[in-house]
């Protein structure tokens, strides 16, 4: 057999029965690095170290160093996470991270990790009881760490993209009432917090944007509330931070109830220079598992139902639907970054309002062709339909009748059809004109009646009309 060229490689039998194959490739650092895969047969090995080459020729690098997913995790956590994660996310990720991956696939290869490996990890933990969400959870930040690895060419694809696993199934939330928020800010009245939870009540400020606010974001002169930062609590440490997304960036106006509950509240002397609105009676940043605490004690005291501070948010975008303020004005009062988000997960529906509608609802269907309607039924009207009719154009005004095409007036609107002399020697325009007017009679004298109709409408057991 000839001898291979150089830079093809070379394979040989080992003593264990096997072939080896070994070739120098391309790594990621920009040196070259000598590379053996194994294989039964001559063939099989000669075919993994062409393919292996073949990747190196096309400029894809393999590893420098071997990583295990432990190894790689502590880069990705150290060198990564904190420069383009918030804390607050950051904290999550490493927790994830210490309880959940490393215990399970540490020692694993981070090339050599494959999609069925992880989906067996992923099986155990729902087996074990760890719910959907927390499995979730274990995938998606295994995943961006694979991501960047296949940013820095370390891996070839990202295996946490296969893997398939149960859809969380949020919990159903019912945000109190209008009445039960009432019932709390009356509750809450005397307490020196009272307009921080007037605010997340209106607003439906986050938690952390409520303690984050500052006496300068008050801005009395243009009637505005500007939303800036947030104060998180972060492995014990209170951290002042920019909102949560640049949509949480927002100004709201400051209306006569929240100016005046700010205006009556006394502000403890800041001994940390940080200018808070709402702080601790020391005057220190107010934590907010204290905050939490004092509305639960609020809560309980006025005996309201189990609800946390975050479900305001979702009452105040619930009662915004319900007031017909539009979806889009609503997610920018809650400074949503989707519109999806404010519909599908804020808003939520009123069983008295859908109560209301279904029953309008059946109302219409089953007296559509009952009688209900019929004359006979209708009290008398000493105004004749035709003059109802004259009364309702005339009070008709040009601005409302402006998308007929016409200047607008009591007169017919249309412009063609003010103009039929002018058409009177062509019977095709004739002919269109009156069939126009006809048909714009109808529709008016048609709007009349049913408007009478539902106006007039009694009900009568002895109508015998057909």
């Amino acid at each position: 057999m000839s001898r291979r060229a150089n830079g093809e490689g070379s394979i040989y039998l080992r003593s264990d029965g096997r072939y080896e194959a070994a070739a120098y490739v391309l790594t990621s650092d920009g040196t070259r690095k000598r590379v053996r895969v194994y294989a039964a047969s001559r063939a099989e090995a000669s075919t993994k170290l062409v393919a292996a080459l073949e990747r190196s020729h096309r400029g894809i690098p393999i590893s420098a160093r071997h990583w295990s997913v432990a190894d790689y995790l502590d880069y990705w956590m150290s060198d990564v996470v904190p420069h383009t994660r918030r804390p607050k996310t950051v904290s999550s990720y490493e927790s994830a991270v210490r309880v959940h991956i490393k215990p399970r696939l540490g020692t694993q290869s981070l090339t050599g990790l494959s999609a069925r490996t992880l989906q067996r990890t992923l099986n155990a933990q729902l087996t074990e009881g760890h719910s959907p969400r927390v499995v979730q959870l274990t995938r998606m930040v295994l995943g961006a760490a694979l991501t960047h690895a296949m940013r820095e060419e370390l891996v070839s694809r990202n295996v946490a993209r296969l893997v398939t696993i149960p859809t969380p199934i949020p919990k159903d939330k019912h945000p109190w009432t209008a009445s039960e928020v009432s019932s709390f800010l009356t509750a809450a009245r005397d307490h020196r917090l009272y307009p921080a939870f007037l605010m997340i009540a209106v607003y439906g400020l986050r938690r952390g944007e409520a303690l984050g606010l500052r006496h300068g974001d008050i801005d009395q002169a243009n009637g505005l509330v500007h939303i800036r930062q947030q104060l998180q609590q972060i492995n014990n440490e209170i951290a002042i931070g920019p909102v949560k997304t640049r949509a949480g960036q927002r100004d709201l106006p400051l209306i006569p109830p929240v100016e005046e509950a700010l205006h009556t509240m006394t502000h403890p002397a800041a001994k940390t220079g940080h200018d808070l609105l709402f702080t601790a009676e020391n005057g220190e940043p107010l934590w907010p598992r204290n905050f939490a605490r004092t509305f639960h004690d609020i809560r309980q005291q006025a005996g309201l139902r189990y609800s946390t501070i975050h479900d305001i948010r979702h009452s105040a975008a619930t009662l915004l639907k319900n007031l017909g303020v539009p979806a889009r004005d609503a997610q920018l009062i809650l400074g949503h970054a989707h519109i999806t988000t404010t519909q599908q997960i804020y808003q939520h529906g009123d069983p008295e309002i859908q109560h209301t509608g279904l029953s309008t609802l059946g109302r219409v269907l089953l007296n559509a062709d009952d009688g209900s309607r019929c004359r006979q039924k209708q009290p008398s009207n000493t105004k004749t339909g035709a003059d109802t009719a004259r009364k309702f154009v005339q009070d008709i005004t040009a601005q409302q009748w402006s998308y007929l095409g016409g200047p607008g007036g009591a007169r017919t609107l249309d412009t063609l059809l003010k103009s039929e002399a002018e058409h009177a020697e062509n019977p095709d325009f004739t002919s269109v004109i009156t069939h126009l007017r006809t048909r714009t009679n109808t529709l008016i004298l048609g709007y009349v009646a049913v408007k009478n109709s539902r106006h007039q409408v009694t009900h009568c057991s002895t109508c015998s009309c057909g």
